[in-house]
């Protein structure tokens, strides 16, 4: 079952079918002759298996079900329905564009309706987003959807500060440019106070 927050995004598509393991890395091979090396040399000629194998932790996110990561909830909370708030989230990504890695931390906060999720839950959501081809701004969105269909919030709260080595590494090369992005759900976007509250616990926690 595809994941609720794709299904909602966008369109469904036909996925490609998946290249071997051969397949993939003969084209690693082909970029490391192409960047300007010998692929057969003694220190590159294993890399190709190992990127290969690096990809498969790099983007496991692509065999998780973000749906199923939130599948348990605690309806026993002894009448809890006040604000929860999860700091502090780290992670990495890729950005889909460079296939460079940006990381930084998320902080997720929302008003549970008829329970809480346990809180490694959160941070396990943000894994199985950040460990796909990514854009910030498309990571912020997935996240906070996933967490408002899945637990039937009554709002979803969501900060992510990251760095893009891409930025570092190439094109301006210009180190420690932090971005932020935002996304709100339910009394979050409908009510600026609540936003104001967010951002406060987010500063007195620090």
């Amino acid at each position: 079952m595809d994941d609720l927050v794709t299904l909602r995004a966008e369109p469904a598509r036909p996925k490609p079918a998946k290249p071997s393991r051969e397949e993939a890395e003969a084209a690693v091979r082909t970029l490391i002759a192409w960047a300007g090396d010998d692929p057969d040399r003694e220190g590159l000629v294993n890399t190709p298996r190992r990127v290969a194998k690096a990809y498969e932790e790099l983007f496991s996110g692509y065999r998780a079900n973000a749906g199923e990561t939130l599948t348990r909830v605690f309806h026993h909370v002894s009448g809890y329905d006040d604000l929860v708030l999860v700091r502090d989230i780290s992670f990495v990504s890729h950005c889909e564009h460079h296939i460079a890695p940006f990381f930084g931390k998320a902080h997720i906060a929302y008003y549970p309706r008829d329970g809480v999720v346990g809180l490694s839950k959160l941070a396990r959501i943000v894994e199985v987003f950040a460990r796909r081809l990514q854009t910030q701004e498309a990571l912020s969105a997935q996240i906070a959807m996933a967490i408002e269909d899945s637990l039937g919030t009554r709002g979803v709260a969501l900060m992510i500060e990251a760095e893009h080595t891409c930025i570092a590494m190439r094109g301006v090369r210009k180190e420690g440019v932090s971005t932020v992005t935002t996304q709100f759900t339910g009394v979050f976007r409908d009510d600026p106070n609540e936003q104001t509250r967010f951002f406060n616990l987010l500063r007195g926690a620090r």
